[in-house]
């Protein structure tokens, strides 16, 4: 099996693994007791903090939740006043956020163009004094393409407002602007476990909890924390670190490679300048691309977002970018990264082609 679905999850760094493993034998007290396993237990999770906080701005502290998605909601439903968004954000906001408008909050969800790209302009006149969060979205999920987090920062803040970042995606990869507020994180996306996300406050920014029982964790989120995943998370995160640079180089190999090789027959969705080199988008018409994911048994790939599979529906950030119903659905996504190799590229990418033309040849 050849694995292209990185953004949906990565697979666990072998480093990460053997951190873990003593957390699940003689290593297993609670964090949160006062005796001398809890308290060796409690500086795992610290050290693991200061691991993850390393790739963020400075002057603010990581929150240790079970998931991004928990994150979201709690930055989001912690938050007060209007809140601005993106068309194109990950379901954890957007359904975070209508469920505040029917609580009576308000909401203003913006539209991007076809390159999936926000319009400043039309963010300077959405984002006005009273809106007290703005959300989006660092590298996109689906698309891949990078949005001006700095810029919409800038303009949050002159308005009164906070910016959350949700940098899922982009973690440790792109860059996070220094003035964002809020920054939303997710191990499995980093060579780390799943069941763990984190919570970037910068100092001075509070938020409502989201959970309540004990506050274990500042500034408020309640439950005891899994010294294993969280020691997984900062491994993960300092290999990030560590391996910036060749993993970087590695993407762009990787990328030219499969972009050359899948050639015209395949237009990608989205910028394609401002993007990251790990997500490729792109449909061909009239291809079928649900048939096209089960027809490749040995190809592990997607039609987008892991979160809505199964749906039915055409992916509303394809939508977003203007794409018809026909064109969503003739849309594959290939994610790649650190353990892939440019020969399990070249071999995805002949079977995708020779697949498509038969499926072609077939509908015909």
């Amino acid at each position: 099996m050849i694995y292209l679905d990185y953004q949906a999850t990565t697979p666990l760094a072998p480093e990460v693994r053997e951190a873990m493993l003593p957390y699940l034998g003689d290593r297993f007290g609670n964090p949160h007791s006062p005796h001398r396993m809890g308290r060796e237990a409690a500086a795992a999770v610290e050290v693991a903090r200061e691991q993850v906080a390393a790739l963020l701005p400075a002057h603010g502290r990581v929150a240790f939740t079970g998931s991004a998605t928990e994150a979201l909601n709690w930055a989001i439903k912690g938050s007060r006043g209007a809140i601005v968004t993106l068309a194109t954000e990950h379901a954890a906001v957007l359904d975070s956020v209508r469920a505040i408008e029917r609580a009576g909050r308000e909401v203003h969800i913006l539209p991007v163009g076809v390159d999936g790209l926000v319009d400043l302009d039309v963010a300077r006149a959405a984002i006005r004094p009273g809106i007290g969060l703005v959300a989006a979205m660092l590298v996109n999920n689906e698309i891949g393409v990078i949005q001006p987090i700095e810029q919409l920062a800038e303009i949050a803040h002159r308005a009164g407002a906070l910016f959350l970042c949700d940098a899922v995606q982009g973690y440790g990869r792109v860059p996070i602007a220094d003035n964002v507020d809020l920054v939303a994180l997710s191990a499995h996306k980093i060579h780390g476990p799943k069941g763990i996300g984190a919570l970037w406050l910068r100092d001075g920014t509070a938020v409502e909890p989201l959970l309540h029982g004990g506050g274990q964790e500042a500034p408020g989120r309640s439950g005891t924390l899994a010294p294993m995943l969280c020691v997984g998370f900062g491994v993960a995160a300092a290999l990030m670190d560590e391996r910036r640079e060749d993993d970087a180089a590695h993407l762009d190999r990787l990328w030219r490679t499969a972009t050359h090789r899948l050639g015209p027959e395949w237009t990608i969705n989205g910028s394609f300048a401002h993007r990251y080199h790990g997500n490729l988008n792109l449909r061909s018409d009239g291809v079928d691309a649900a048939r096209l994911i089960s027809g490749l048994r040995e190809l592990a790939f997607s039609a987008g977002s892991a979160c809505a599979s199964g749906s039915g529906r055409p992916s509303h950030v394809l939508k977003a970018i203007g794409l018809s119903d026909a064109e969503a659905r003739s849309s594959i996504r290939i994610g790649f990264g650190r353990y892939t190799s440019e020969e399990d590229i070249e071999r995805a990418t002949t079977m995708i082609f020779e697949a498509t033309e038969k499926q072609l040849m077939w509908a015909v």
